[in-house]
């Protein structure tokens, strides 16, 4: 049987993905990337805010079409989207053969066959039990790959519907993580990013304390050139971390951590931590103990019950602390959530307006720290020529996969992807910075 996956949504969810590909092809199913002549499509979707939600449903049209013109044969859509909407997907979506929610990935081989014998599969397993061991059939670029060490959210944010589609948090053994990386590291990985919704919290489901730290040591003695850190959420920072973080050569002064809003009161009704003046003295302190850090953060526009006096507080928190590197949302009005019944809603307009103020913003900090690395020499990733720019492309520790800048730069010989080369910034082109190699 020719099974194949498509992935929608965050880096966990790509796991999820790779981890279902695996079961497939150790049950004899072939596995592919094209579901253009596929006896099945297996979507894994993303269902949290509404642009996510619409870009799944666009995707399932389009495989009922492929079914439509005989070039597939059966859809099995799983994922967020699924756990949140499965008797709605039923009626609504005829496209779909059959479903799976958050806690069902290990059952996908038993789905499959399901759905190819002609039935229509409904596994939603408990989401707080889920296992997040077991092979992964890695699709990314051979040098970076992610690695999840924890699953689901105790935070239950205001805004967010993820704790109800992923379940409480549950942090992965330390053995089991460790021998995940040592295969990856074995496989010739360079770049280890680890995730979590909230990785800060790792051990202390398990263990009865934080043990990020702890990890952290152990990973740095496998042979990875980076290791960064996804999400760091503010709460989460104390001296062993940050002192761990400042002397480890491997783990790169990259920090991202969501903070959403800097306006105290809307923090507290988000059910999140710290207010403008903690924020500030966080960030500052980490730029004090960690030289040259970067960070990056998420911001949300539109909260209910922002004023103007709420946003302008946010615009110059973002021209004070200088952070490099920003993802601003507008907020969206998520059913389920605490949030959507809370008074005083932004009008969409007004947080439109408001994004694109606060992106505008963003871009002229970004500018400046992009200005002040002319004349430098970075250390970059090279990730291949690009054809169309014409010359090589890369990424320095201050730009993580796919969210952030690159470095363009050229170069007398050939430089495979995955070598680490040191380049001379000479220019800045649309955000990103350009260069020559170092010899």
């Amino acid at each position: 049987m020719k099974v194949a996956f498509i992935s929608l949504g965050c880096s966990k969810n790509l796991i999820n993905t790779e981890q279902m590909m695996a079961l497939c092809r150790s049950a004899g199913m072939e596995v592919t990337g094209d579901p253009a002549g596929a006896d099945v499509a297996v979507l894994n979707t993303c269902g949290f805010i509404d642009a996510a939600k619409s870009e799944a449903i666009e995707h399932i049209i389009a495989l009922g079409e492929l079914k439509k013109a005989g070039q597939l044969k059966k859809l099995l859509v799983c994922g967020c989207l699924s756990q949140r909407y499965c008797e709605d997907m039923k009626v609504e979506l005829p496209e779909i053969d059959g479903l799976m929610g958050t806690g069902s990935y290990d059952q996908i081989v038993e789905a499959v066959n399901a759905v190819w014998a002609g039935e229509f599969p409904e596994e939603f397993a408990d989401i707080s039990k889920t296992t997040e061991e077991g092979e992964r059939l890695t699709t990314g670029p051979g040098y970076t790959a992610f690695l999840k060490i924890a699953e689901g959210c105790d935070n239950f944010c205001a805004f967010c519907i993820i704790p109800y589609l992923r379940g409480r948090y549950r942090s992965r053994s330390m053995e089991s993580i460790l021998s995940e990386a040592k295969s990856l590291a074995g496989a010739g990985v360079k770049e280890l990013i680890l995730i979590a919704q909230d990785i800060g919290p790792y051990g202390k489901d398990l263990y009865g304390e934080k043990r990020l730290a702890q990890l952290l040591r152990e990973l740095c003695k496998l042979p990875f050139h980076w290791i960064r850190l996804h999400y760091l959420y503010p709460d989460h920072f104390d001296k062993e971390l940050i002192d761990l973080i400042a002397n480890e050569p491997k783990i790169v002064k990259y920090l991202d951590i969501p903070l959403q809003h800097c306006s105290g009161p809307l923090l507290k009704a988000m059910n999140r931590w710290g207010d403008r003046e903690s924020l500030t003295t966080l960030i500052a302190d980490l730029r004090e103990k960690i030289p040259g850090v970067v960070i990056r953060t998420s911001l949300i526009c539109g909260l209910p019950g922002e004023s103007e006096e709420d946003f302008e507080e946010l615009c110059q928190f973002v021209l004070d602390t200088g952070m490099e590197r920003a993802g601003v949302f507008q907020y969206s009005q998520e059913e389920g959530t605490r949030a959507a019944e809370m008074p005083n809603q932004v009008p969409e307009e007004i947080a439109q307006q408001r994004v694109n103020r606060l992106v505008e913003l963003q871009s002229t900090v970004l500018d400046t720290y992009n200005e002040s690395r002319l004349g430098t020499v970075l250390e970059v990733l090279c990730e291949g020529f690009d054809s169309a720019e014409g010359c090589y492309v890369g990424r320095t520790y201050a730009d993580s996969v796919e969210v952030d800048g690159r470095v363009l730069f050229t170069a007398a010989g050939a430089i495979p992807a995955g070598e680490f080369v040191n380049v001379h910034i000479t220019g800045t082109q649309d955000g990103d910075l350009t260069g020559e190699i170092e010899e």
